[in-house]
């Protein structure tokens, strides 16, 4: 291989090694973005996962009140029942009374009645007029003791209800604010599950990023290898064309030392005179080719 071949090639390297760096470089700052961008990322996944986590709490709770308002919603129906079945039990004794009525109305019995007790205590009555008339009176009040065995039955029938009405305020009260919780549980629910998928796909790219960073690290060792061999093969270039140099260097001054020599030995021949170097070279000694 000629010097001007290895000189070629020589130049040739610098390049392939210049290259070769501006690869590591490039690919030093991919792995740099992929990491940042990959931390980053884990950083939003951790502060979702920690939003996921209050939720879940505030949900939590949400649904244990809403399993205690039940049961308390529940406990009041219960109180509810009884009071139902009351009522259902004094309107039945309400309809079997009025089954009991005379065709007269209460009025017409109660003026009735008073029309005979008026007459009774002002006018004077034979025995058996006064009989007649207690034994009418008799059947009055009997009449009327129906209606007031109903009235008693719609009292009570109203003192239910105003009672029954409390449970059922607190019935409503209790459902109105499980159902409110409730909707506000699924709401969170919701919440949960789209911070779920953003997290989930995060973490996805994140994942992807960590996987193009493995891979961009796995490309530097062959490319760091890559450029030992480029400055082994420069280096030994350099020494080839070094040693060529000095190959060169020797054969031309061989050359110029057998040329004086024989310009010398001309001139012995000729009888001239010769300086220090020409005798030397004319006695075959080798020493400093500097000297004058």
């Amino acid at each position: 291989m000629t010097e001007q071949t290895k000189t070629s090639e020589l130049a040739a390297v610098d390049p392939q090694i210049d290259n070769v760096r501006e690869q590591i470089n490039k690919t030093n700052t991919d792995i740099t973005k992929h990491i940042e961008k990959r931390d980053k990322l884990n950083l939003q996944a951790r502060t979702l996962r920690q939003e996921i986590t209050e939720l879940k709490k505030e949900r939590d709770s949400l649904n244990e009140g809403v399993k205690i308002l039940k049961q308390q919603r529940d406990d009041v129906r219960t109180n509810i029942r009884p009071l139902i079945e009351q009522i259902k039990a004094h309107s039945q004794k309400i309809r079997e009374l009025k089954e009991k009525r005379s065709g007269e109305n209460r009025r017409e019995l109660q003026k009735e009645l008073d029309a005979i007790e008026w007459k009774i205590a002002t006018t004077s009555l034979d025995l058996q007029e006064e009989k007649r008339l207690i034994e009418n009176v008799k059947h009055l009040e009997t009449q009327l003791i129906v209606y007031k065995k109903m009235d008693l039955h719609s009292k009570k029938i109203s003192e239910i209800k105003a009672e029954l009405k409390v449970f059922q305020d607190k019935a409503d009260a209790f459902h109105k604010e499980l159902t409110e919780n409730a909707k506000k549980s699924q709401e969170l629910h919701a919440k949960m599950q789209a911070k779920f998928t953003e997290m989930s796909k995060i973490r996805d790219e994140a994942t992807n990023l960590h996987v193009m960073y493995l891979l961009a690290k796995e490309q530097i060792q062959p490319l760091h290898e890559q450029i030992v061999r480029l400055m082994e093969q420069k280096r030994k270039l350099q020494d080839a064309v070094r040693d060529e140099n000095e190959k060169q260097k020797k054969t031309t001054n061989q050359e110029i030392k057998e040329k004086l020599g024989s310009q010398a030995r001309d001139k012995l021949q000729r009888g001239e005179k010769l300086n220090w170097q020409e005798f030397q070279l004319t006695a075959g000694d080798d020493k400093s080719e500097t000297e004058d």
